[in-house]
C-alpha cells in the first residue's frame, strides 16, 4: 500500500513570535510536494502559524486535554484546538510522560478526546535505554499502543499516526539506526494488524529521535517508516527542508 509519507516538526517550547511566522513562511515556500508537512508550535503561535502556513502546511498541537472543558487551570482542550484550526496533536510524548507524569491510561484519555473532536493523534510511543537494554521494548511498545486500543478501539487508528520515539535518542544526538527504527516500526504495524490489517497496512509510522538532514534518508528508506517527528531540526528552515526532501523522495 503507498502511504503518503509525513513529516511534523515539533517546536517543543522554543520560538518567538517573529521567529514563528519567518520560520513558516520560509517551508511554505520550500516546502517539496508530495510529503504532508506539520508544524506543531507552542500554544500561543497557533493562530500566526496557521495564518503563514496558508493551508500549505498542516497545524498541530503538541498535547491536549482529556477533559472537553471545566475547572482545569492551564489545560486546553481538543474543541479549542479545532477551533484554532488545528488538524493534528501530539498525544503521549515522552517529556510529557516523564516530566508530566502523564501514563498510559492518562495519554489514552488524550488520544480519545482528540479523536472524538475530529482531530488526528500523533501517539508517541518508545522506550528508555534501560528498558533497550533489558530487551523490554516490544513489551513497552506494546503496553503503549493496547491501552489505546482498550480505550479508543482499534478502528480509532484509521485517522491516527504512530510515531516511534525511543526515549534514549530524543535530543541526545543518538539515533536508532535504520535497522533498529525498522524492527520496532515492524512490530507497531503487526501489532496492529493483529486487529485489523487495513488499518495496519493504511496507517503512518513515524520516526523520531535525534533526526537530521544526513541520517533522514537511510532512516525513511525503510519500508515501515513513513516519514519523521523532528524536534531541534524542525527550528531551522534548511534542516527541516532537506528532511522533507528525504521523506519525498
Amino acid at each position: 500500500m503507498s502511504r503518503r509519507p509525513l513529516v511534523a516538526g515539533n517546536w517543543k517550547m522554543n520560538g518567538r513570535l517573529g521567529m514563528a511566522r519567518e520560520l513558516v513562511t520560509a517551508l511554505r515556500e520550500r516546502r517539496p510536494d508530495g510529503v504532508e508537512v506539520v508544524i506543531c508550535p507552542p500554544f500561543p503561535y497557533l493562530p500566526v502559524v496557521a495564518e503563514a502556513a496558508q493551508n500549505q502546511l498542516a497545524l498541530g498541537a503538541q498535547t491536549v486535554s482529556d477533559q472537553a472543558d471545566g475547572a482545569f487551570t492551564g489545560e486546553i482542550s481538543a474543541d479549542m484546538l479545532c477551533d484554532l484550526r488545528c488538524q493534528y496533536v501530539i498525544v503521549g510524548h515522552s517529556e510529557r510522560r516523564s516530566l508530566f507524569a502523564e501514563d498510559d491510561a492518562a495519554v489514552a484519555r488524550r488520544f480519545l478526546a482528540a479523536h472524538q473532536a475530529g482531530l488526528t493523534p500523533i501517539l508517541c510511543v518508545g522506550e528508555t535505554l534501560a528498558q533497550r537494554e533489558a530487551g523490554e521494548t516490544e513489551s513497552v511498545v506494546a503496553a503503549q499502543l493496547d491501552a489505546v486500543v482498550e480505550a479508543a478501539g482499534i478502528g480509532a487508528f484509521s485517522r491516527a499516526v504512530v510515531a516511534y520515539e525511543p526515549v534514549w535518542a530524543i535530543g541526545t544526538g543518538l539515533t536508532a539506526t535504520p535497522e533498529q527504527a525498522q524492527q520496532v516500526h515492524a512490530f507497531i504495524r503487526e501489532r496492529l494488524g493483529g486487529l485489523d490489517h487495513t488499518v495496519a497496512d493504511a496507517i503512518r509510522l513515524l520516526y523520531g529521535g535525534s533526526v537530521k538532514a544526513d541520517n533522514a534518508a537511510s532512516l525513511f528508506a525503510a519500508p515501515d517508516i513513513d516519514g519523521g517527528l523532528i524536534g531541534g531540526a524542525s527550528l531551522d528552515a534548511d534542516s527541516f527542508v532537506a528532511i522533507c526532501e528525504a521523506a519525498a523522495s
